[in-house]
């Protein structure tokens, strides 16, 4: 895709003063505050090494207001420095005089990082406003004055639109950091391939985003061919008109708002792309803790739906095989529980040893992925949820937007 947006390398930055805005939102354990998995961290650590001879001031949140997990950036700072093997100062202020003196007084090499941007009122009171009006925040109008450049690496806020996020790029050249810069050409790329067989597999619970997903990717012949596991088999089966059994229903029903409209939508996309959304030939139910087949002809099921069968995992397999390019967001089951881990524990396996290009991105894809140590199998293993979700759903995504504005608009700077 054409570069529409400035990178790190179109600009010396060397001894300039940047702001850095990453996503290192982390779980932390509330009684002690301490962070218990530091892998947000770690993806930004390139783009904080490729700014070593700048000044760097790094902005972030953590969690948001009436969490458990929202509190400083203490314990962030201390990690990165750690991480990187060189300090990375805390300041325990965003934009008020301590911070600015921090600023003024870096050297190159210097890393600050600024306060939970989250603890001030105007980052969510501005959320979703015009560019313009969150270039006018106070943290923007004196912050912005102390830096040459402003670098967004938060991919997986990408489709949030603060002034943290999006208010700096008005006023500042802005530029992707390397995660952002990763994240845009692998799922683009994966989105643009000619690679064919294409294939996406939605699984999970967050089936709506799911639905957006699909309608997206056939309809612009992004992908040839969806198959759906977990959640978002279970919506597709109800639309076929396949009665799963009160438990799964009920269960699909309390976590699925609007599951009536859903159901719809997928019976709506089942009829317009015949033959391009595949759904299980059997599940799995949870019969007292033990699992148990089922094919859909045994169905309704008095016990609840908890993976794919093994003949959906067979077919499945074979499908992954044949592809050239695979998108994969979502498990195919309850895959916390070693009962009923197959269907996601193959599936995921199958799609790192397939012969294709493959990006897989969420949260709990993720977490997936790391378990079972398949990382260097995946060519993109996206840091995004939501962002992703959006990208995917052909959905505006504001730090993009963000980036191309600025780029329009400081093109013509002096390099």
């Amino acid at each position: 895709m054409g570069r529409d947006f400035f990178t790190m390398d179109d600009f010396a930055l060397a001894g300039s003063t940047v702001l850095l805005r990453v996503d290192i939102n982390s779980p932390i354990d509330p009684t002690t505050g301490r962070i218990l998995n530091d892998a947000r961290i770690r993806e930004h650590l390139a783009t904080v090494r490729d700014l070593r001879e700048t000044k760097l001031a790094i902005l972030a949140h953590q969690s948001r207001p009436g969490k458990d997990d929202f509190t400083t950036l203490e314990a962030h700072a201390e990690r990165t420095s750690a991480l990187l093997g060189r300090p990375v100062r805390y300041v325990d202020s965003l934009f008020g005089r301590h911070a600015v003196e921090a600023i003024q007084g870096m050297k190159p090499g210097d890393v600050v990082m600024l306060e939970n941007t989250r603890f001030f009122a105007e980052e969510e009171a501005l959320a979703d406003a015009r560019f313009e009006k969150m270039a006018n925040a106070v943290m923007v109008r004196i912050l912005a004055p102390l830096a040459q450049y402003f670098v967004l690496d938060a991919f997986a806020t990408a489709h949030r639109a603060q002034p943290s996020l999006c208010g700096f790029a008005e006023v500042l050249p802005a530029l992707a950091g390397r995660v952002m810069e990763r994240e845009v050409t692998m799922v683009s790329r994966a989105m643009e391939s000619q690679e064919r067989p294409k294939v996406a597999i939605f699984g999970g619970i967050k089936a709506d985003d799911s639905i957006a997903v699909t309608r997206n990717i056939l309809a612009n012949g992004i992908v040839d061919k969806v198959l759906t596991t977990g959640g978002v088999a279970n919506l597709f089966l109800a639309a076929k008109g396949i009665d799963l059994g009160a438990p799964t229903t009920e269960f699909m029903r309390r976590e699925v708002e609007g599951y009536d409209a859903f159901v719809r939508q997928s019976r709506d996309l089942l009829a317009k792309f015949p033959g391009r959304i595949e759904v299980p030939i059997d599940v799995a139910v949870n019969e007292g803790g033990t699992r148990r087949n089922v094919h859909l002809s045994e169905l309704p099921s008095p016990h609840q739906v908890y993976d794919i069968g093994l003949d959906t995992i067979v077919h499945y397999q074979n499908e992954i095989d044949l592809a050239r390019t695979i998108i994969m967001n979502g498990p195919a089951g309850v895959f916390e529980l070693e009962e009923f881990s197959l269907g996601t524990r193959e599936i995921f396996t199958a799609v790192a040893n397939a012969g294709a290009f493959k990006v897989v991105g969420g949260g709990h894809t993720v977490a997936v992925v790391e378990q079972l140590g398949l990382q260097r199998k995946i060519d993109h293993v996206s840091t995004g949820g939501g962002a992703l979700i959006h990208f995917l759903a052909g959905k505006e995504l504001p730090l993009i937007t963000a980036l191309k504005r600025s780029k329009a608009k400081f093109a013509k700077a002096p390099r």
